[in-house]
Parts: C-alpha cells; structure tokens; sequence
C-alpha cells in the first residue's frame, strides 16, 4: 500500500510530572527532514527520537513537537524551609552589625536554593516520551495509508484511462496506415515522371515505417503494468513511479511526433494530460 508525504497525528499521556503530549505532521519533500521542538527535560533524548521516526519513514518534511504541560495546583514552585530559615538568621546577623542594611523578602526568594521546583525522573519520563512517540508514529503511518489509499485509487483510474487510449490507438493504427497509403499513391501517381513499381513499393514501406508506434504502445501497456504492480508494493514508491513516469512521457511524446491523423494526435494529447495528472499526484507519495 502506498503512503502519502502528507499526515497528522498527535496524542497525549498522563505521567507523574504532568502531561505529556506529540504532536507530527509532514509536507512533501524529497527525503526526509526531521525538526523537533521538545520540552528541555527532553532534549537529550533527540537522536533516539530521530532514529525511531526514521525507521518508519522515509521521505517528507516532518515536524516533531513533545510538549510537558504541568497540571494546575501542581508542579508549583514549594521553598526550602532550612534554607529560608538559614537566610534569615543571616540577613538579622547583617542587619544587627551594619544598621543601614536592609533586606527584602522578595530579594531572600531570588536567591538559589530557596525555590525549588519537583523535579522529573529524566529516565522516566524519556521512557513515557518513547512510549507517546510509538503510539503517534503508528496513527500516523495509518494516516498516510490511509491517504496514500485514495491516491492509488486516483493513480489507477488515470491508468486505466491510458490503457483505453493505447487500445483505441492500436485499433486505429491500421486504418490510418491504409488512410496514408491511399493519400502517398495519390501523390505520386500524380508526379510528371511516375516512378517504378519496385520504387513505389520501396518509398511506401519507408514511409509507413515512419508511422509505426507498435513499440511505443507496446512499452505504454508495460508501463501501466508495472506501475499498477508497483502500487502493491509494501515499501515506498514514490521514486520508482517518478522514473516509470519518465519513461510514460517519453513515449507519450514519440507518438505525438509520429502522428499524422487528428486522431492519433489527440489520444497523444490525452495521453500527455494523464500521465501529468498522475505526476501531480505522485509529488505527494513517500
């Protein structure tokens, strides 16, 4: 199944230190870029952070954000009874031996030590922020099948699309060699100086030959075979159909430059418009 560069997933889980919460979502991009913006207690966990996302993804521009959101009445900052009290006999003892020393409360608080707030378990909470990031990663991958689901299913009907016009080309191909075959003879029948039979035949042959597209039909119907195969593949395609996509287009153009009749010029034109329609999709799988 097929997945979209394009997704969004978050979740959040309770832990003894609050609230931690993920958050990712990814645009298109060639390969896969990873921005983080993490809680500080978390930030030294970024490389495994990496390395898990990476194996799961391959492709596409990708935000990473763990946020730690402390519950109210909680986490508040509490003061070091000892170490108050410790200051206080201090600031008396100044104030006692130098008289126009005078010392604010709101001064004793600023000092370290005094405040202090609950610290988390480093280990503990990296290991509930490993835990939050898998359950994220796998909604998160379900998503891009997910929209990866209905991109195949715009792939394919654009598919069989090119595959109505190769077999309307093959039908018509006869016809139009027969149809140019009558309108040479004509032409050189009406010549001053009427060639040889032997001639005729020879310049006929040569000409038809310039209208033969069998090959590039026959490489079309490949290529919409083995892109309908690479579309159940269970890895990432969106290289693979960009290099088949090339190859779709180049012998879209061939039978453009080969044509002689309406016809066969618009199917090669319609050819053109879906083989487009697929690339702009395709921009969008990982």
């Amino acid at each position: 199944m097929i997945r979209s560069m394009t997704a969004f997933a978050s979740g959040e889980r309770a832990t003894p230190w609050g609230s931690l919460a993920c958050e990712l979502r990814s645009v298109n991009h060639r390969f896969l870029e990873i921005g983080t913006r993490l809680h500080d207690d978390l930030r030294p966990l970024e490389p495994m952070l990496r390395e898990r996302v990476a194996a799961r993804l391959s492709r596409g521009k990708l935000d990473l954000t763990l946020r730690l959101r402390m519950p109210e009445g909680e986490g508040a900052l509490r003061v070091d009874p000892t170490r108050l009290r410790e200051l206080s006999e201090l600031a008396l003892d100044l104030s006692s031996r130098f008289p126009g020393l005078h010392t604010e409360f709101a001064q004793l608080l600023q000092l370290p030590g005094v405040l202090q707030a609950p610290a988390a378990d480093p280990a503990a909470l990296q290991g509930e922020a490993l835990a939050l990031l898998d359950e994220v990663l796998d909604e998160f991958v379900a998503s891009r099948e997910r929209e990866g689901a209905k991109l195949a299913a715009f792939i394919g009907e654009r598919l069989d699309g090119i595959g109505t016009h190769v077999e309307t080309l093959r039908e018509l191909m006869p016809v139009i060699r027969d149809a140019q075959r009558q309108k040479l003879q004509a032409r050189l029948a009406d010549l001053s100086q009427p060639l040889e039979p032997g001639r005729l035949e020879q310049e006929l042959v040569i000409w038809l030959q310039k209208l033969d597209v069998d090959e590039e039909l026959d490489r079309l119907s490949a290529h919409v075979g083995e892109a309908r195969r690479v579309l159940k593949l269970r890895e990432a395609v969106g290289r693979r159909l960009d290099f088949l996509l090339q190859e779709f287009n180049r012998e879209a153009n061939t039978l453009g430059s080969k044509s002689v009749d309406a016809r066969s010029s618009a199917a090669a034109v319609e050819l053109k418009v879906l083989i487009d329609q697929i690339r702009e999709q395709t921009q969008n799988i990982e």
